[in-house]
């Protein structure tokens, strides 16, 4: 099934010029960018994108860092396109990510010590969950003249 997914690489992963690695890793697998564009988001985005989370003791620290710098928005299309992007990304804790996920190569933080330091732990990338919360994503962060269709030389392997 092809599907689309929302990444994000966030002020972090932007300022640690790792844009470049991160694309290169979806492009890697097959995956292909349809959208993509850089934005500094502000505090009402912030709380629409994490809608589900405002209120939380977490959120404020989020907002924080999510605003703290220039974001990489992408829609990234492939076959089953959101399990293969969160298998790349690795898991929300950077610390529980293997070698070979951009978490587990690029980022070490752990929950307990962005919780001592009452700060949100950087992980470098967002990426949709579920194909729900794609759509969703997609939907506040593009406009759909911002997303293209177009063939890869890679999607003679796969149609």
């Amino acid at each position: 099934m092809i599907q689309k997914s929302l990444v994000l690489i966030k002020p972090d992963g932007v300022q640690r010029a790792l844009v470049g690695e991160i694309i290169k890793r979806f492009e890697n697998a097959g995956l292909k960018i349809t959208g993509m564009k850089m934005v500094w988001i502000d505090a009402d985005f912030s709380k629409k994108h994490y809608s589900a989370h405002v209120g939380k003791s977490f959120y404020p620290p989020t907002e924080q860092y999510i605003t703290s710098g220039p974001v990489i928005a992408m829609v990234l299309e492939g076959i089953e396109a959101v399990h293969t992007v969160r298998k790349i990304v690795g898991s929300t804790e950077p610390k529980n990510s293997p070698p070979g996920t951009i978490r587990g190569d690029f980022a070490h933080m752990s929950m307990a010590y962005a919780d001592g330091k009452k700060i949100t732990i950087k992980n470098l990338i967002h990426a949709s969950g579920t194909i729900e919360e794609a759509k969703k994503e997609i939907e506040l962060w593009f406009k759909k003249d911002e997303i293209h269709g177009y063939k890869t030389v890679h999607e003679v392997h796969v149609l």
